[in-house]
């Protein structure tokens, strides 16, 4: 059998020690093993038969060749040059190629070995050098393309690598270096991000929707801003971030350059004058929506630091839109409780009854204002981010505080027939304005005194509207009290005034219980009052020890049977149960030692009773020396100074004494 010799093929090369593929290959040699036959036959005797015998069709000769060759060949590695790495995005395998160059040209071992460097290697070395950075640009400027991931963690690679490669020069003299050098690949891609996010913020207007609803056109700018902020960001975590390694840092490097690019774009959006609906929606996306919405999505939070990022607009921008706010804020809470109160006087002069609930009389006023306040407060906080600002808003109860009072002053004047219906219910607001303003914590002291003194006045008004009527129907057994007639007959007299006491207030009815209470507290604290007060009047006189411990006894009693009476209804002022019975005493006692001692514990017990009012107190015994009682005064002025911890609340300085005693 003849042996057929293969010519020796031409492996064409793609390009610079690259080979072509197996399957080109196999087609090559195929295509020499038909042409050297081809030749044979035609040149060689008997030609034409020869031919005819080994012409097979291309298939059979493909598959033939198959059977000779077994053992697939090994496959040959595909190396690509510089330009085919650029052209196919490979930017890390193509800055390796233009590293291996520039190693060769300038390293210490190239310049032992006396490698020559002409100056057309060096200046391709640097063109090449600019067509990396140009398509290291290209590929971070379409950072957002999913489809580019793969060619923008090749460009993060290559980012280190020249980086690296930049601290090695740094140490080399400037005239020294390479042209190219420092690339300063770092520099640039974070200044491309700058501009692509800018870009893409100033694009968000025409590729962004979900805005058309909104009425101005600069919500509708702020809008389409802050929704592509938040859907950049969610791309960079879900598919951006994956290119990068941790040093980058990149997620929170985008959220900063988002952020000062929407910073810029508010500025510029807030140098005119901003209408007050733009206004309001500005500070919401300052300081709700973008914080609260766009920064804190689950998805975000572990992986950006929105507290490391700045104020999205300065000082006194802000300033400027958070006044504008506020002041169109005041002045419509101001004009809200203005007509809320106008509403309420408008039902007084109807003649129909208040509304009865739970069979006590109620008035929504004070639900109604606090309603209103509570709500321009809250959107306040929304809005400004801030609720001490916001509490500027509830300073307008001062106006309305004070118009309340006189409304209030004006219907005691009048003559309406339902007034003390109104009274009752309005007692209910009252009390609720009390609760509501003790409870407010930031409020300054002085402010908070000032409206509960307010609301302190308006109680008394309605208080006294009720009470004096009981003390005008009282007056005739008040008039008894520590007269020789009490004196007589005591139990009786005292027992008179309790029936008229307990008839009197069983008349108040459909008062809420909260606030027949605190009545109830209040006339309580006023019987008693009035009782001492008759006592000091000194229309008795206890010439002996006999009848002053009577008095003392009596005196006992009446507290007794008067704090079970007003403690049984209602009244929850348990400690007046004391004060007499501590009165009691001095009458009791004969020993002036004892006498000078029990003066000062009833003066440190209750530290606003007068010196005075002891004066009057000790009259009441005659037969004490007047050394006795100047003793006792000296030292009731020496030793009062130290009061119980908790004393009562103020009692005698209430009670007055109408002449001065020697």
């Amino acid at each position: 059998m003849k042996t057929i010799q293969l010519p020796t093929i031409n492996l064409r090369r793609k390009s610079k020690d690259v080979l072509e593929s197996p399957e080109a290959l196999s087609a090559s040699l195929c295509a020499a093993m038909s042409t050297e036959q081809t030749e044979k036959s035609s040149n060689g005797a008997g030609g034409e038969k020869r031919k005819n015998k080994i012409r097979f069709p291309d298939r059979m000769r493909i598959t033939g060749l198959k059977k000779r060759h077994k053992h697939k060949p090994p496959e040959v590695p595909v190396v690509l040059d510089f330009s085919q790495n650029l052209e196919q995005n490979h930017l890390a395998e193509a800055s390796q190629h233009l590293l291996a160059q520039e190693e060769r040209l300038f390293s210490s071992e190239a310049a032992d070995e006396q490698v020559p460097c002409t100056g057309g290697e060096e200046d391709r070395l640097q063109k090449d050098y600019e067509a990396l950075k140009l398509q290291l640009r290209m590929v971070i400027h379409d950072s957002f393309n999913t489809d580019n991931q793969a060619a923008l963690k090749s460009a993060v690679t290559t980012i280190l690598q020249e980086e690296e490669r930049d601290h090695v020069w740094e140490k080399t003299a400037k005239h020294e270096r390479p042209v190219w050098r420092p690339m300063e690949c770092r520099e640039i891609h974070n200044k491309l991000l700058q501009m692509v996010v800018e870009v893409r913020l100033q694009r968000a207007n025409e590729e962004e929707s979900g805005a058309d609803k909104l009425s101005t056109s600069l919500k509708k700018d702020i809008c389409r801003m802050g929704k592509r902020i938040q859907n950049d960001l969610l791309q960079v975590v879900r598919d951006v971030q994956g290119c990068y390694p941790p040093e980058f840092d990149v997620c929170n490097m985008y959220t900063q350059l988002y952020h000062q690019a929407f910073s810029m774009k508010l500025q510029e959006l807030t140098q005119s004058n901003t209408e007050l609906e733009d206004c309001i929606y500005i500070l919401s996306w300052i300081n709700d929506y973008y914080p609260k919405g766009v920064l804190q999505q689950k998805e975000l939070q572990s992986h950006i630091n929105s507290e490391a990022l700045g104020p999205l607009l300065p000082t006194e921008g802000l300033k400027t839109l958070e006044e504008q706010y506020l002041s169109h804020k005041e002045a419509e809470v101001k004009t809200s409780l203005s007509s809320a109160l106008k509403k309420e006087e408008e039902h007084w002069q109807t003649g129909e009854k208040p509304e009865l609930m739970d069979n006590y009389y109620i008035s929504h006023l004070a639900l109604d204002v606090i309603h209103l306040v509570d709500g321009a407060i809250k959107e306040a906080v929304t809005i400004l981010g801030n609720e001490d600002k916001a509490q500027r808003i509830l300073f307008q109860l001062s106006s309305f505080l004070a118009s309340y009072k006189k409304s209030i002053k004006e219907l005691l004047k009048g003559k309406n027939k339902d007034i003390s219906d109104i009274l009752k219910a309005n007692l209910v607001s009252i009390k609720q304005l009390r609760e509501y303003i003790k409870a407010r914590e930031n409020l300054p002291e002085d402010v908070k005194g000032t409206w509960l003194s307010t609301v302190a006045d308006l109680r008394e008004s309605c208080h006294r509207y009720f009470l004096s009527t009981i003390h005008k129907e009282l007056k005739r057994h008040y008039q008894k009290l520590w007269t020789q007639a009490w004196f007589s007959s005591s139990h009786n007299i005292t027992g008179d005034l309790l029936t008229a006491l307990e008839d009197q207030t069983t008349r108040i009815t459909f008062l809420k219980p909260a606030c027949m209470e605190e009545l109830l507290s209040q006339l309580h604290t006023e019987v008693m009052m009035e009782y001492v007060r008759r006592m000091l009047k000194r229309k008795v006189k206890l010439k002996e020890k006999g009848e002053q411990e009577t008095a003392a006894t009596f005196l006992c009693e009446d507290s007794a049977r008067i704090n079970a009476l007003f403690i049984r209804t209602g009244s929850k002022e348990k400690w007046l149960s004391n004060v007499l019975p501590k009165m009691s005493e001095v009458l009791r006692l004969q020993d002036a030692g004892s006498l000078q001692l029990e003066i000062v514990t009833l003066a440190r017990t209750y530290p606003d009773i007068s010196e005075r009012q002891v004066l009057a107190l000790l009259q009441l015994k005659t037969n004490l020396s007047s050394e006795d009682v100047r003793n006792i005064k000296d030292s009731l002025i020496e030793n009062r100074t130290s009061p119980v911890s908790e004393p009562p609340p103020p009692f005698f300085c209430n009670v007055p004494v109408k002449r001065m005693l020697i």
